[in-house]
């Protein structure tokens, strides 16, 4: 019922861009606080961005602080991803996250989940 897709991975030289995209249905997306996840072969699923459920805060991995924008369009149930300066270590299965709680979506246990976009930098 509940579904979250992603879109706009995609191979990508070091130092450019991509905006990764999250479609939600089946759910009150205004409702629900989001989050990206990425995980890179042999590596544990780690933390890139969240957004509260109106926009009003955002929280970031320090990693990728100040390359990458969270941001979400509530009448169109929709997350983004703006990533720049892309460099190899960002290479990883880019996954979209929902939760009633900041806490819990904010420490990977969100109630749903997307299947994953793949992106990769290359050198």
């Amino acid at each position: 019922q509940v579904h979250l897709v992603e879109s706009g991975g995609a191979m990508v030289q070091a130092g450019g861009s991509l905006r990764l995209s999250c479609a939600a249905s089946g759910l009150t997306f205004s409702r629900y606080d989001m989050g990206w996840f990425r995980q890179a072969p042999g590596k544990e699923r780690e933390f890139v961005a969240a957004i509260t459920w109106n926009g009003g805060m955002t929280d970031y991995a320090g990693s990728v602080k100040g390359r990458v924008t969270i941001s979400r369009d509530n009448p169109k149930n929709m997350v983004y991803l703006q990533m720049n300066s892309l460099i190899p270590e960002d290479t990883a299965v880019y996954t979209c996250s929902a939760d009633l709680s900041w806490v819990t979506l904010r420490v990977g246990q969100g109630s749903y989940w997307g299947q994953g976009t793949q992106v990769t930098v290359s050198s």
